[in-house]
């Protein structure tokens, strides 16, 4: 990050000088006034550039993580509940963050507030760290001025969706890894193996038989052809890439993942738990149902049930409450729309979202347990698939050589 020698009149009036760290030049005017410092004369330092530590570029690369925002969140509420102003709670948190990225719109957005913005508004300059469910809950807090308790119920949201994203990847990794390790060994024997075999069998004139005449022509197709294969992959990586970015893209994508078998399932339970979880607090911090509703609808993280979202709000504005909306809405199970129902006729909705919440994290956690369990018999399939073909590829012509020197 670039260094800038500044010289400035403090709160005394006092003349003071120094160095600061920052992006542009307007950050560094916005951190010297977060300082209360009044900025005289700010310049770059010319070798700043040359001096970046690997942090710093790390900083840079990586963005902003879930730990982070976790981290932040927690001292933020930490800090508010102890009475820290907000301009000062933000300083200090500007200063103890090791990530440049969230120091950067730390530090613009003290600024904008110092300009009369709310801390909504600041924080919804900046979608990528803090997402539209943050902002909104924030926006919850900061109208019922309840603000601690509700990044309270943020930071239950963040680190239960963070875990749920954890165990999943534990239990892909496994499979992940046997289907990379079965790639790399069909293609060294594709590759390798199978043509010299082939060289001896032809010199024996030998009638090949299917699998190896498979195999042959595997090998001169990828021999022949392999620029087109990796420019054609590369093609399609790129264009699927593209697709995906657009609306109608990732609903495809989204839908097609909740049908596949074993992940679809675990898929739709981890969304009713993020549905019954999320709605449950926007519900308890005061947030109107059709809000609620808009909210949900950016932040399930499924393109295909987000669209669903779309048409239970149209439908919640004709005033048909919730569960009647959600029982002609694909993907949300008979459960969750008679607890929800329950909940409507009892006036205790809030109480039996959590119900909810409780039983698919209860699912989520059995499924991904036994997602290695239930895969590995599909990896073992695969396994006996590939060595099978290519111990017919070499063994049966063997087998006719064996006859031929036997005769």
């Amino acid at each position: 990050m670039p260094t800038f020698s500044y010289q400035a009149i403090s709160e005394t009036g006092e003349t003071v000088s120094g160095a600061i760290e920052a992006d542009s030049v307007d950050a560094a005017e916005n951190l010297l006034f977060a300082k209360g410092y009044i900025p005289s004369k700010i310049t770059r330092e010319r070798n700043a550039g040359n001096n970046k530590s690997w942090s710093d570029i790390m900083g840079r690369i990586g963005g902003v993580t879930t730990s982070d925002i976790i981290i932040f969140t927690k001292q933020f509420r930490s800090m508010l509940s102890a009475g820290v102003p907000i301009i000062k709670l933000l300083q200090t948190l500007g200063t103890q963050t090791q990530n440049h990225a969230l120091k950067s719109a730390i530090s613009s957005i003290i600024a904008d507030i110092k300009q009369g913005s709310t801390l909504f508004d600041a924080m919804s300059r900046y979608p990528k760290i803090f997402s539209h469910l943050y902002c909104n809950m924030v926006r919850a807090g900061e109208t019922s001025g309840n603000l601690p308790d509700v990044l309270s119920r943020l930071i239950y949201i963040i680190e239960h969706e963070a875990k749920i994203k954890s165990d999943i990847r534990s239990a892909l990794q496994y499979p992940f890894i046997v289907l990379i390790a079965l790639g790399i060994a069909f293609f060294i024997l594709l590759t390798f193996v199978v043509p010299k075999f082939i060289t001896i069998f032809a010199r024996a004139g030998i009638t090949l038989p299917l699998p190896t005449r498979i195999a042959m022509l595997m090998y001169q197709v990828l021999s022949a052809y392999w620029y087109y294969l990796i420019g054609g992959i590369i093609i399609l990586i790129a264009g699927l890439r593209y697709y995906f970015n657009t609306e109608e893209g990732r609903f495809q994508r989204d839908a097609f993942l909740l049908k596949i078998p074993i992940l679809g399932s675990l898929f739709v339970k981890s969304a009713m738990s993020r549905f019954a979880s999320i709605f449950a607090i926007l519900q308890s911090s005061g947030i109107p149902v059709m809000n609620a509703i808009t909210i949900l609808s950016g932040t399930i993280g499924n393109a295909a049930i987000s669209r669903t979202f779309n048409r239970i709000k149209e439908q919640l504005e004709e005033g048909r409450g919730i569960s009647t909306p959600l029982r002609a809405a694909k993907y949300f199970t008979p459960m969750v729309i008679d607890m929800i129902a329950i909940g409507e006729e009892s006036g205790n909705i809030e109480e039996m979202l959590r119900e909810i919440t409780k039983h698919y994290d209860d699912e989520v956690e059995y499924a991904v347990k036994g997602l290695s369990g239930a895969i590995g018999p599909v990896l073992i399939v695969g396994l006996a698939a590939v060595v099978g073909f290519f111990a017919m590829a070499i063994f049966l012509p063997m087998w006719d050589m064996t006859k031929m020197t036997t005769r």
